[in-house]
């Protein structure tokens, strides 16, 4: 069965029986990350969008391990132009990989590369729908509360639901134990509620309200895992 681990902020691999994939891989500039980019061996490389802390270290991983990008369109090309194998996807899109099922859902965010002289827009964001080894997981990525994730969670048997948490960018905890009420997954995984002071929040207290209406949830710190 795969297993889930953290390695900080909205960075996760998922590994299966013979496969492995990294969601937004934000690792050598991330404060809390356990992995530099090179400790990271996987078949594919997921990434929501074009902010730094989630497109991060992807384009050095793909191309030091020759594996896929894995991106909304827009995204993808950016990454080509920069010497990556890229599969180009979009929202609503599915593909079946050598690790898995995607399907690219929509998120209610922002999506460009920003530098000191230029702002370049790369599409819009997306979560992940990624089934592995029969279990399905869904990356909710940065994203506000979209009415939506109710029908998500209709159309899928979501095992685990890894959402953000820390406000200002994305959902805060109230909305988010909403979304999880909408998803009803077997799990959620809090993410994206750490890394910076302005998204500080108390995951514990999350998953203590996730309890109360009988949602189950993991908290993990980078570097913990969960097996599903």
């Amino acid at each position: 069965m795969p297993t889930i681990a953290a390695l900080g902020h909205a960075c996760f691999t998922i590994s299966g029986d013979t496969h492995s994939i990294i969601f937004d891989p934000w690792l050598s500039e991330n404060p809390e990350a356990v992995a530099t980019p090179e400790d990271i061996d996987v078949d594919a490389i997921l990434v929501s969008h074009g902010h730094s802390d989630h497109l991060g270290d992807a384009i050095a991983i793909a191309n030091r391990l020759g594996v896929p990008i894995v991106a909304p369109y827009e995204l993808a090309m950016y990454c080509v132009r920069h010497g990556c194998e890229t599969m180009p996807m979009h929202i609503g899109g599915a593909n079946t990989f050598s690790f898995g099922h995607v399907k690219l859902t929509q998120a209610t965010h922002g999506s460009a590369v920003i530098t000191d002289d230029l702002i370049e827009y790369t599409g819009p964001p997306c979560g992940f729908l990624v089934t592995m080894d029969e279990v399905t997981i869904y990356y909710a990525a940065d994203t506000g509360l979209f009415g939506d994730m109710e029908l998500i969670g209709e159309l899928n048997d979501i095992a685990v639901a890894i959402l953000p948490i820390g406000d200002n960018f994305t959902m805060g905890p109230e909305d988010a134990l909403i979304a999880a009420e909408m998803l009803q997954p077997g799990l959620v995984i809090p993410m994206h509620f750490s890394a910076f002071d302005v998204i500080e929040q108390d995951a514990d207290e999350f998953a203590a309200q996730l309890d109360r209406i009988g949602i189950a949830a993991a908290v993990l710190r980078p570097g913990e895992k969960v097996e599903i």
